[in-house]
């Protein structure tokens, strides 16, 4: 602080005299009574603020310079508007007789006392900027959130409202990156304001999100935009994303008068329903005027079920008056009404609401059936109670509800709460249900190609061309049953599907293989025979070759597949002489597998056996020795293998004979070999 700044309260108010020639207002404020506003006077005290009477302001300005000097001990200035009028305020820290003070100097100011003409457009066009940076969206251009909540949510009507939602943006962004994600926030909202006036207001309500707000617009022309802006929406196409398919959901009101805020909460509840079948517009004269046209989710007994779980009538008539308009309520009594209901409903029940404290089996107990059945994670829980105890609702909290609802119950609280959390939830189970597509999808169209390579070898071989379908069939049936036979090879689903789909690979190293020795009809000498079984070393040896993916779980497998599928469990196969576990199991599955088609199919050296001889000569060791733990399972499901392989309806197995012959075979042939 200056030195000059330290006087007396005469020299203060000679200091004050001067500057009033150039301020037509000028006071001291003192440090205390300006700390003194901040805090809440007692009661029937009114507060304590100087600058109200000047300002005509009846709460403290949330920009006082006049406080941030008093802590800085220097000065500020800033403009002030008081309805049309403008001032300057400046604002000086003083010490008068040792107490701390703020001095302030205020002046109105008009365009030509700031500026002339060419700063004022300066100006202007200045300001305009920062308003638009202020208010616009830098992606997409439209107005932001905080231009709704500064500027839209105290309007008055007339005015359409709509909520309109991108379908499945997340699968955009994890799929193709955020820039394409990027790419489809701009597109909508290009297209969206192509078919609106400039006096509508486009706003970016959230990441996926927009509220499109149409003043004076009759409700039929509404209707068109807003079916118009979904159809081109649909039609759009992403440049280098042409497998990118954008649709929208778009729920519709009109807004009169009252709250608008009321209004865009109508409108989001129509886009939830109309987001239920994705690339549609509901409006809600649509579902009050003509219910032929309403989604069939409209429907009473389609709507989405509520459980609410609670001892107390009162309790449940309540929530039941708050939610029974949009809901299915089903009610429960104590917690054990509640695990019948869940055990016959499941997954058609959308939310519980729980209280904790209740006779039988509290809320609590009821959690743990739930983690125990893992309903928890498909079904979500609010927990309502009057316990509002820390450790009561982390306990809650842990065992895994979504929210806490506090009695006695505000009714626009719960309900909101409730659409939030079921819609959630919808959104989720949505996008499962997407990428749960798209993986299959994927891994389709994986095997397609590895199918159609493994086909070309086939092909060249002479060989059925089911062969590569019959391994992955019977390579499938094999898995799953060891994993209900045995804890000692565990593998989850996924690494199973992988070993089936690396069983097509099996024989790619016949690729290498001369064609006069491929399709030879008569026995192979010692030497072609020799020559033959390389083709266990090339199939490896090309996928060893493929140096990207090395470390691919799927490499492996198919490369100790292509090894090792003719080396057999007393260590007589080829080529390396392994024995036992020494063969991965993934390999195992796949050799018996392999034998048994070659059993059954035509090749050109010999004709076909039925399914019953063919299970025959493996359990005798005529075709080498597998793992006897595999012929169980082969014998579990042989009437599978028999029904899985004809409904595929190929040829090799159109004469196939009773089963009744195989039957008697089972049981002393695998007890032989266990023994």
């Amino acid at each position: 602080m200056r030195e000059q700044d330290k006087m007396t309260m005469e020299q203060a108010e000679a200091k004050m005299s001067c500057l009033r020639e150039v301020f037509p207002f000028v006071r001291l404020v003192k440090g205390s009574v300006l700390k003194d506003r901040e805090r809440e006077p007692a009661e029937g005290l009114p507060r304590v603020c100087q600058c109200y009477e000047f300002w005509k302001k009846d709460k403290p300005c949330e920009n006082c310079i006049s406080r941030d000097v008093l802590d800085s001990q220097g000065e500020e200035s800033k403009i002030e508007f008081i309805d049309d009028q403008m001032y300057q305020v400046f604002s000086r820290y003083v010490e008068i007789d040792g107490e701390p003070y703020v001095m302030e100097m205020i002046k109105d100011l008009d365009e030509r006392t700031l500026l002339d003409s060419e700063g004022y457009e300066k100006l202007l066009s200045h300001l305009t900027v920062y308003n638009e940076k202020l208010y616009k969206d830098a992606l997409t251009g439209a107005y932001n959130r905080r231009f709704y909540e500064d500027e839209v949510k105290d309007m008055k009507g007339p005015a359409g409202v709509a909520v309109i939602d991108l379908d499945d943006f997340k699968i955009y962004n994890d799929t193709y990156g955020h820039h394409a994600g990027d790419l489809v926030l701009e597109t909508a909202a290009d297209i969206i304001r192509r078919y609106v006036r400039k006096s509508d207001m486009l706003i970016r309500y959230g990441g996926d999100e927009f509220l499109l707000i149409l003043p004076d617009i009759q409700s039929d022309i509404f209707a068109a935009k807003l079916k118009m802006i979904q159809e081109r929406i649909y039609e759009a196409t992403i440049a280098g994303y042409n497998r990118l398919q954008m649709s929208v959901s778009i729920g519709g009101v009109m807004f009169n008068s009252g709250d608008i805020k009321e209004a865009v909460s109508r409108a989001d509840k129509l886009m939830y329903r109309a987001k239920k079948r994705k690339n549609m517009v509901v409006t809600e004269w649509d579902v009050k005027d003509n219910p032929k046209k309403a989604p069939k989710e409209e429907s009473e007994d389609l709507r989405q079920q509520i459980l609410i779980v609670d001892d107390s009538e009162m309790n449940r008539a309540i929530l039941t008056e708050i939610l029974q308009k949009d809901y299915r309520i089903l009610n429960a009594e104590d917690g054990e009404q509640c695990i019948e209901i869940l055990e016959q409903k499941g997954t058609a029940i959308s939310l519980i609401l729980l209280d904790l404290v209740m006779p039988k089996m509290d809320g609590f107990e009821v959690l743990a059936v739930m983690n125990k059945k893992q309903w928890i994670e498909d079904i979500p829980v609010i927990m309502i109670s009057s316990e509002d105890s820390a450790q009561f609702i982390q306990k809650a909290y842990e065992f895994g509800v979504t929210d806490y609802i506090g009695r006695p119950f505000d009714a626009k609280v719960v309900y909101q709460r409730v659409f939030n959390t079921i819609k959630l939830y919808a959104k989720q189970r949505h996008l499962l249900s997407l990428i749960t597509r798209q993986i299959y999808e994927k891994e389709h169209s994986n095997r397609i190609m590895i199918t159609i390579l493994s086909q070309i070898v086939e092909f060249r071989n002479g060989e059925s061309g089911p062969h590569v379908m019959h391994i992955n069939i019977l390579t499938e049936l094999l898995l799953e049953q060891l994993m209900k036979r045995s804890n000692d090879y565990h593998m989850t689903w996924s690494e199973q599907q992988m070993i089936v789909t690396a069983s097509s690979l099996h024989d790619i190293g016949k690729i290498g293989i001369a064609e006069s020795i491929l399709n030879k009809p008569g026995r192979l000498t010692d030497e072609e025979f020799e020559i033959m079984k390389t083709h266990t070393l090339i199939g490896a040896s090309i996928l060893e070759k493929m140096e990207l993916y090395q470390d691919e779980p799927l490499v492996q497998i198919a490369r100790d597949i292509c090894r090792w599928h003719h080396e057999r469990y007393d260590g007589r196969g080829y080529p390396d002489g392994l024995k036992g576990d020494q063969i991965p199991i993934s390999v195992q599955v796949v050799a018996l597998a392999d034998v048994y088609d070659a059993l059954v199919s035509e090749r050109v050296y010999k004709k076909a056996y039925s399914h019953e001889q063919a299970l025959r000569m493996i359990l005798n060791g005529e075709c080498g020795a597998f793992n006897p733990l595999l012929l169980q399972c082969l014998m579990d499901i042989k009437d599978k293998i028999k029904w899985e392989l004809a409904s595929g309806m190929t040829e090799d197995y159109a004469r196939w004979e009773d089963m009744a012959e195989v039957s008697e075979i089972s049981t002393e042939s695998i007890k032989k070999l266990t023994d």
